[in-house]
């Protein structure tokens, strides 16, 4: 006779089969009730909606919803293959969130069909979709990324809503640099006879730059008979120059949204007391501030770590082959954390010396990151090759709407970011907008918020502020700032909080 075990094994068995199809949306009739709901008792899979679930961690937390925001958008995809077959696209907001590598989770998603329903469906965690019951555009128009029906970037650029520039000043400015001839576009305006839409598109081309564009819009659709009146439906100028030949929307994006958040952080975080004199005093400092930073930082990430073990690492009296320590992570955390730090130190000695810091940190940050991982690999938890360099797959942050960007765009935005850093004239700026657009491209797959933290200080010490230790009681509210800063692109509860705790020191 079978036992429950056995049973639960018959059922997962049953679950990994769908898994391994790469099945992330569930319907109730991909599973036999049996199956469905012995899985749903034992916290595998978690219903989305009546007759639609999907596979979750049974030892995650109530109310988590990392499992969730890493399902939306292949859920979103099967779930709306499943009613519309394929007549049915996003909208054109969404369309260009996703051409420019926005993937963040929506709070609703809107989505065009001719059989929508006109209302809501709700999902989990207070998402949804909405579907309009609105013409979806012709096959020519339509591209599948990912198993999602986008509008084409040209028709969704014709299609976009006038306020919706002024509204996502840096996706649609990074959207329209995408464009490198007028030619797509022209063929959309002219078969619709979209005169005022070809109006507030050359305005908006002309806004970024792209003078010859605007030109050659405004002078075809006159010659086809069309009057044509631009209008710029932005409200401002570009932050940065736009170059005529990049056409990265990962890039501009970042550069775009530097240049826009250096204001607010201006406005928050004290000036820069400017480098020590003495340097040998400014890493004693820094050393005896360790315990108190490790501590805290690696409790942040949700190690167990204790002023103990951190004392036993530091003074050498750390065994990995003791029973205790190799039990779980937390003591080769703890060791890594140590030998990135004395590797910290070094790069500090020469950004306090006077060699340019984001240099200093493009420089060595593989090696931070290295020291930081070796006690795993010799420990045979992680491979050699884990510490390759960036990440080559996806990753989610736990609880986050923040969607990191994906790992062919990293290897383009990790080059811009040290750019930025470089060429930042202000101490304060390069230590909140480091951390932040760090943690936010998120480069690898492990220690991000680590390795962040290792960055503000070494940004902190090119301006002279002193080593600043971000404390576990803080975490909710460090970990909120980040989330808004990267959803709602607002920069200032991160730096207000970075500042106080400076002030702290």
């Amino acid at each position: 006779m079978a036992t429950p075990a056995d049973k639960l094994a018959q059922s997962l068995a049953a679950l990994k089969a769908l898994q391994d199809a790469k099945a992330v949306a569930i319907r109730a009739s991909d599973l036999t009730r049996v199956h469905r709901e012995r899985l749903l008792k034992n916290g595998f899979i978690r219903d989305v909606m009546k007759g639609w679930y999907i596979p979750v961690r049974p030892d995650g937390p109530a109310g988590e919803s990392t499992d969730w925001y890493a399902s939306f958008w292949p859920f979103c995809a099967a779930y709306l293959t499943e009613r519309f077959g394929e007549d049915w696209c996003l909208g054109a907001e969404h369309s260009i969130a996703l051409h420019t590598g926005n993937w963040n989770v929506p709070r609703q998603l809107l989505v065009r069909a001719t059989r929508g329903g006109n209302k809501p469906t709700g999902l989990l965690h207070d998402t949804s979709i909405f579907d309009l019951r609105l013409e979806v555009p012709a096959p020519q128009d339509i591209q599948i990324v990912d198993g999602m029906r986008l509008m084409r970037l040209p028709a969704a650029l014709v299609a976009c809503a006038p306020g919706h520039f002024a509204a996502h000043t840096v996706e649609m400015r990074a959207a329209l640099a995408m464009i490198s001839d007028a030619s797509d576009v022209l063929a959309r305006l002219l078969d619709g006879g979209h005169s005022s839409i070809a109006g507030r598109l050359a305005g908006a081309f002309r806004n970024i730059g792209r003078d010859q564009i605007a030109e050659t819009i405004t002078a075809t659709m006159r010659t086809a008979g069309y009057t044509v009146n631009e209008t710029d439906p932005f409200t401002d100028r570009p932050p940065v120059a736009i170059g005529q030949r990049e056409t990265s929307p990962a890039v501009n994006r970042l550069r775009m949204s530097w240049a826009e958040m250096r204001g607010a952080v201006l406005e928050r975080f004290p000036p820069a007391p400017g480098l020590p004199a003495d340097v040998g005093a400014y890493l004693r400092q820094v050393e005896d501030v360790y315990a108190t930073d490790a501590y805290n930082s690696l409790s942040i990430e949700g190690y167990r770590v204790s002023a103990e073990l951190i004392e036993r690492v530091r003074s050498g009296n750390w065994n990995p082959d003791n029973g205790a320590d190799r039990e779980h992570q937390d003591a080769l955390a703890a060791r890594g954390y140590w030998q990135a730090f004395q590797k910290i130190e070094e790069t500090l000695s020469r950004i306090l010396q006077g060699t340019n810091a984001g240099e200093a940190a493009q420089a060595d940050h593989g090696t931070w990151y290295r020291e930081m991982f070796g006690p795993s690999v010799a420990a045979g938890i992680l491979k050699p090759a884990d510490l390759a360099g960036y990440r080559s797959d996806p990753v989610f942050i736990r609880q986050s709407m923040h969607v990191p960007p994906r790992s062919e765009a990293v290897r383009e935005l990790m080059p811009a970011f040290f750019d930025l850093l470089r060429d930042e004239r202000e101490a304060s700026v390069r230590v909140v907008l480091g951390h932040f657009f760090f943690v936010n491209i998120h480069p690898y797959f492990d220690g991000n918020g680590r390795m962040g933290r290792f960055l503000m200080n070494a940004m902190l010490a090119s301006g002279g502020y002193p080593w600043t230790v971000i404390p576990l009681a803080e975490r909710r509210r460090y970990m909120s700032a980040l989330e808004v800063a990267s959803v709602n692109r607002d920069i200032r509860p991160f730096a207000e909080l970075l500042a106080e705790l400076l002030a702290q020191r």
